[in-house]
């Protein structure tokens, strides 16, 4: 650090107020030292607060090793009954992520009102008044019971699935914000292969204990969870938004591990300052329902109006869902029982889930070397390829075709194992082309493309398009592939390859690249060019040195040197 590391612009307001000037702030024109040196107890900070993607993935999970369990299947249907019915298991399935839909829009709000980790740390509370409802499960009406401890469960979910992403996007060094968000994922992906272990721990338990251990495992995720973040600071640029620039220091201070009077710290609040000064002139304060508004204001064509970053983050989400993932998260155990190939379907789940944890981490090297919009663009190949596959063998030699069992007429038994074993294998590939694009990929962008005006509310949104239809497809797939529905089997892979190409085509013109950018920079990057051109742009100037220059606060020569 150079000998200026105390000179301050002294010129301008007291740094307690957020004015038209970046006030007492030092301030620098160099974009590449807009931030402090990233430290590890930075890395710490962001890694601990990824930690609530586990609750996430473990209660996607484990419903789908419950649904097979035959206590919990007699406890629904009644004594004697071979599997959950498929109304009662698109009930049960959906109505988590019918409640996440509806916490995760509620959640802008509270996380504008409280902060972000306050606003997930209350999430962690309401997660676990849901499950101790879903205990409830067989003393009772044990459908009642777990629809509403999941709907309520979810509401908590949405809370945490919203703002960890907000949370973590602010507090993130922008060199290495998309490798620690998409640690997020890493622990979804953690969250899903916990589930599958317990679940196939306890399959065969002749107890209640089948079903109500995995559910009982969640409360662990929550408290942690909880009881951590309150040692770990508040966003300082939710701070900035409240005008508060003592408590931004202090918590940018903890989060960098610098002294607050350090320029590492005053540049890079000057920063955050400077363009929530700039973005505030664009999105003026207003009221309840005009904020909302706000998020669909500005044309249709304009890359950077806050309609197109609306709509980019929801149906990015959207696409994400698209990708068939959670089929086979949710459904892959009753699907793949129906093949007739399978001995050990809770294995071979099992074994889905392993592959999706050991390729997440996979993104954490290529997201911040080839960049958010790459990956989403060869993961989607990718996975639209395996889905194709998928679905062609089991048309023609696989899944699809089966005789009844010689042993057993009440079973039915694969023509070609071989083939269907293929299948498997493309599934795997599947996998692991989602786990490491698509799975962190999504979310990190989400994060990156709002202003700070509307950025709770943003991520709101496009968490809940996530959840919005993560409900349609669980409430559509079993009546898609049911025996007595739809009885798709392998058909459905096309519908699958098919939406995976919708993403592929909507990743080359409409995803932009943010990678190495501030969240200051990502939006001036979306003002000056377009998503096909968006990885040729770099910064050449700071908001802080502009709005210096702008207010005659940043005289020629004064540029420091850190």
């Amino acid at each position: 650090m150079s000998s200026h590391e105390n000179e301050k612009d002294a010129t301008g307001p007291s740094a307690s107020h957020v004015g038209t000037h970046v006030g007492g702030l030092a301030t620098t024109r160099d974009v590449e030292r807009i931030e402090a040196p990233v430290t590890w107890q930075a890395y710490l900070i962001c890694a601990f607060a990824s930690f609530g993607g586990i609750f996430f993935g473990y209660d996607s999970g484990y419903i789908n090793g419950v649904l097979g369990a035959p206590i919990f299947i007699n406890a629904v249907e009644g004594v004697g009954a071979k599997a959950i019915s498929e109304s009662n298991q698109s009930l049960i399935v959906s109505i988590l992520s019918c409640g996440t839909f509806f916490g995760a829009i509620i959640a802008g709000d509270v996380a504008d009102f409280m902060g972000r980790k306050w606003t997930v740390i209350l999430g962690c509370l309401i997660y676990i008044i849901g499950c101790v409802i879903q205990m409830i499960t067989g003393l009772g009406d044990a459908l009642g019971a777990i629809v509403a401890g999941r709907l309520i469960a979810g509401i908590g979910v949405g809370f945490e699935s919203a703002i960890v992403i907000l949370y973590m996007s602010e507090i993130c060094p922008r060199k290495v914000r998309g490798a620690l968000v998409a640690g997020y994922q890493f622990c979804i992906t953690i969250g899903l292969m916990l589930a599958s272990c317990v679940i196939y721990a306890t399959k065969d338990r002749a107890d209640t204990g089948q079903y109500r251990i995995p559910i009982a495992i969640q409360f662990l995720w929550a408290i942690i969870l909880g009881v951590g973040l309150m040692f770990l600071p508040d966003s300082p640029r939710y701070f900035v938004k409240k005008g508060d620039l003592k408590r931004a220091t202090d918590s940018l201070s903890r989060l960098r591990g610098q002294p607050k009077d350090s320029q590492y710290i005053q540049v890079e609040l000057a920063e955050i300052v400077a363009n929530e000064e700039y973005e505030r002139q664009l999105i003026p304060s207003t009221t309840w329902f005009g904020s909302w508004a706000n998020c669909f204001k500005g044309s249709l064509w304009k890359s950077n109006s806050n309609l197109r970053k609306t709509i980019l983050g929801t149906s990015l989400q959207m696409m994400q869902q698209w990708t068939g993932v959670n089929f086979i998260f949710y459904y892959s155990t009753p699907f793949l029982k129906s093949t007739g190939a399978i001995s050990n379907e809770f294995l071979i789940s099992m074994i889905f889930t392993i592959i999706n944890v050991c390729s997440t981490p996979i993104s954490f090297w290529t997201v911040e070397k080839f960049g958010r919009r790459t990956i989403l663009f060869w993961g989607a190949l990718g996975m639209l390829i395996c889905q194709f596959l998928v679905a062609i063998i089991g048309v023609t030699v696989g899944f699809n075709h089966t005789h009844p069992d010689p042993l057993d007429s009440t079973k039915t038994v694969a023509d070609n194992v071989s083939a269907v074993n293929a299948q498997i294998a493309f599934i795997a590939i599947f996998i692991f082309f989602f786990a490491s694009t698509w799975g962190p990929g999504a979310w990190i962008v989400i994060g990156e493309i709002f202003p700070l005006p509307i950025r709770s509310r943003g991520v709101g949104l496009s968490t809940a398009s996530n959840w919005l239809w993560n409900t349609i497809i669980a409430v559509i797939t079993p009546y898609m592939v049911g025996e007595h529905r739809g009885n798709l089997k392998s058909s459905v892979f096309f519908v699958w390859g098919g939406l995976c190409t919708c993403a592929f085509v909507y990743t080359y013109f409409l995803v932009p690249e943010t990678k190495g950018l501030s969240l200051e920079q990502v939006d001036k990057m979306m003002e000056e060019t377009t998503p096909r051109t968006s990885a040729k742009w770099k910064p050449t100037t700071t908001f802080a040195a502009a709005q210096a220059a702008d207010d005659g606060l940043l005289h020629k020569g004064s540029d420091m040197a850190v």
